[in-house]
């Protein structure tokens, strides 16, 4: 049964004319949950109270495929706009992007254009960039873009996802550029060609990941709200005698608030992922598919007053 419902939210989350609709009628049917508004703004006084209790972020204007250089221009200054808008409040975030609606999909040109933008936008802010891992299709695209910018940038990541089969070959070849990483599972629905189709296979290679790229020495942000797994990364930690700096944890805006706030009394780095925008459906579709107590959640929020 999760396995079904989970296909049909990952099916949903690509309908463009319900993407349009939503967009038409704001943040509802439980995106509040998982959005943290519509403007950066409204979002920044969310991050400032993650602060307030001890949790850094990342933050994320909502979009993806645009269609027109326009369309690029404009998520570009968003972002550059965010990250203005990060150091004036002064607040502990970083900025992650996702290069499709940068113009991954119009011009290798375009994107590499507007990730520079941002790029010089962050350096001079001091403000990390991290380049969200998509779908299977623009995966090899992403890291040849990633390798060639951290040639000249020191401020940008990008993200691995444990559920394809190239991930641990990707990691082993990215270890020459001392890369900032943050693994995780994986949200889009994949092919069983490219990708595990068993849950136990995925944390298994999760877990491997994990391991490979801590003892190659590279910052680590693990991204799981997964019990066992943040028990794995402690025991990790206490096996190898490995620095609480050399590592985070990260965690989706609105969900498992307490277990946050709880990691970071323990004296461990928990960066919360805040999205804002408009554009919000396909990413609540993806958060849905991922945990059915998601479901369960937007459902009472759907039916009490």
């Amino acid at each position: 049964m999760e396995t079904v419902m989970r296909n049909i939210f990952l099916f949903l989350s690509k309908n463009k004319a319900l993407t349009n609709m939503a967009k038409e009628h704001g943040l509802k049917f439980g995106a509040k949950r998982f959005v943290a508004g519509t403007t950066i703004e409204e979002a920044a006084k969310e991050i400032q109270a993650l602060n307030k209790n001890g949790l850094t972020a990342t933050i994320d204007f909502l979009g993806e495929f645009v269609h027109s250089e326009e369309e690029a221009q404009a998520s570009t200054d968003e972002s550059i706009h965010a990250i203005e808008t990060l150091a004036k409040l002064g607040l502990d975030s970083e900025l992650s992007v996702k290069m499709t609606s940068l113009g991954l999909d119009i011009s290798r040109e375009l994107v590499m254009k507007n990730m520079r933008l941002i790029l010089d936008a962050g350096q001079e802010y001091g403000i990390k960039v991290t380049i969200d891992m998509e779908d299977y299709e623009r995966c090899e695209a992403t890291l040849e873009i990633y390798k060639e910018l951290r040639k000249n940038y020191d401020n940008v990541g990008t993200v691995l996802q444990s559920y394809l089969y190239r991930t641990l070959g990707d990691l082993q070849d990215l270890n020459a550029y001392e890369p900032y990483l943050r693994l995780v599972k994986g949200a889009y629905k994949e092919s069983e060609e490219v990708a595990f189709a068993e849950k136990a296979d995925v944390d298994e290679n999760y877990r491997h990941l994990i391991k490979v790229n801590l003892l190659y020495g590279n910052y680590t942000a693990i991204a799981t709200h997964d019990d066992a797994m943040i028990d794995y990364v402690k025991q990790l930690e206490q096996d190898h005698h490995l620095e609480k700096d050399q590592f985070e944890f990260q965690m989706l805006y609105g969900i498992r608030s307490e277990t946050q706030k709880q990691l970071a009394k323990e004296g461990y780095r928990v960066r919360v992922y805040v999205p804002y925008g408009n554009d919000w459906y396909g990413y609540n579709m993806r958060r849905l598919a991922e945990r059915p107590a998601n479901v369960l959640f937007v459902l009472k929020g759907i039916v009490k007053k």
